[in-house]
């Protein structure tokens, strides 16, 4: 078996038996594949909103990390709201009141439009045309536009503000209302009304599939091969990753950018880390009955030997923080940056009958070393500053730093290697005559 189809293979398996894992601050993901029963234990089938209810309140008691539910009784939440729950609405309010007693940031109720926004976040993939937009000082700005997108093509630019699509003014519109708009199936038309400066333009744009990439690269000064993992909650990533190794193979060494990554899916974390290791722990998980689950690596999958760095912050969290502390711990790389969140909580996401869903926290995991960084974060090996004067003046002393380190990782194996290969050449024997 090839090594490509041997790593699909791989990932198949891993997305089949992974628990789902969420970011933090309320970014959330869910990995295995969507529709996989085996996962969602609730089928999407019509029930009245008190049922809806009350398959939230059966799962949070089978399912919750603490068994104690934050010692309290959970029956009260059921005698609570029993014969009250009589609209959609009512029971989305009695699920986030149920949830917030449990005085967890990361177990929290998933609306029908946030479970569809993770799910197309998840695929890697929408139609439309490839903008991203937020609502700045009561105007729909675009603050960015995807390479090679439709939008791209048409001309728009990252500050342009969007005064109307379909001539449907956007004032007083939130801007997910909006987006909702924008996008629309492939190959049909949408007008919008741009201001740019003074000028109002017109742009009729056709709407296509928009593949979403999480895994950006390129090549530095002194041949170091650059990485940037945005996020992992695209089904995407860890095969983003590997184009990327692939296309950076001739550079000395390998700097991964996780500044800012909230995290997302478990397995594509698993997945890079093996990657760069051919054995040891990648991360441990221990559950609601202390019963701990050990990822390793599996030998002969290190497909890279070259000298890494990683680059974290306050922003690295989850997935991020289980990369960084898996090549850490294994001695495989050198982190730079500064502290990371400190989310060492793993969540699975169901969906309810309504569409709706849950993120529930059902464990907890630690570093190979056995590190439990919940609410503590991963102290790098080289703490450096990034501040908001250095953003303005275009400054990157982190990523300067990682230049720098990773360069003398470089002189470092090279000298390792020439002595291997002095240690391997046989002595020259002398004989009398």
């Amino acid at each position: 078996m090839s090594r490509k189809n041997c790593f699909l293979s791989k990932l198949v398996l891993i997305f089949m038996i992974a628990v789902f894992f969420t970011g933090c601050a309320g970014k959330s993901s869910f990995s295995s594949i969507k529709d996989n029963n085996s996962f969602l234990s609730i089928n999407s089938i019509d029930k009245s909103p008190q049922e809806v209810f009350l398959s939230a309140w059966d799962i949070l008691k089978e399912e919750y990390l603490e068994k104690n539910l934050n010692h309290q009784d959970w029956t009260k939440w059921k005698e609570r709201y029993l014969g009250r729950i009589k609209t959609k609405e009512d029971s989305y309010v009695a699920i986030n009141t149920m949830i917030e007693s449990l005085n967890d940031p990361y177990t929290r109720f998933l609306s029908p439009y946030d479970f569809a926004e993770q799910t197309r976040s998840i695929d890697a993939k929408l139609f439309g045309i490839g903008v991203h937009i937020a609502k700045v000082k009561d105007r729909v700005v675009i603050i960015d536009v995807i390479a090679d997108t439709p939008a791209k093509k048409a001309g728009l630019k990252p500050g342009d503000i969007i005064l109307k699509v379909n001539n449907v003014s956007t004032k007083g519109q939130d801007s997910r209302h909006i987006a909702d708009k924008v996008r629309g199936k492939a190959n049909t038309p949408v007008n919008l009304l741009i201001l740019r400066g003074k000028q109002q333009i017109n742009f009729r744009v056709i709407r296509k599939e928009i593949n979403l990439k999480s895994v950006e690269y390129k090549i530095l000064k002194g041949n170091i091969a650059y990485i940037r993992i945005s996020s992992f909650l695209s089904a995407e990533t860890s095969s983003e990753m590997l184009k990327a190794l692939k296309a950076t193979a001739q550079a000395k060494g390998v700097i991964i950018d996780l500044r800012g990554n909230q995290g997302g899916l478990l397995p594509n974390a698993i997945l890079i880390a093996n990657m760069f290791m051919n054995s040891g722990v990648i991360v441990s998980m221990v559950d609601r009955d202390d019963e701990k689950k050990v990822i390793k690596a599996d030998p002969g999958d290190g497909i890279d030997e070259r000298p890494l760095i990683v680059l974290i912050n306050q922003g690295s969290a989850s997935a991020s923080e289980i990369l960084g502390g898996a090549l850490r711990d294994n001695k495989r790389a050198i982190l730079v940056g500064q502290k990371s969140f400190g989310k060492g909580l793993v969540q699975r996401v169901h969906r309810l009958p309504d569409g709706s869903g849950i993120n529930i926290t059902i464990a907890k995991y630690l570093t190979p070393n056995g590190t439990d960084i919940n609410k503590k974060g991963i102290k790098p090996d080289y703490t450096v500053k990034f501040t908001e004067k250095d953003f303005l003046s275009k400054k990157d002393p982190q990523l300067d730093k990682a230049e720098q380190v990773l360069m003398l990782e470089v002189v470092k194996q090279k000298a390792i290697t020439k002595l291997d290969s002095i240690a391997k050449v046989p002595s020259k024997k002398m004989y009398c005559r």
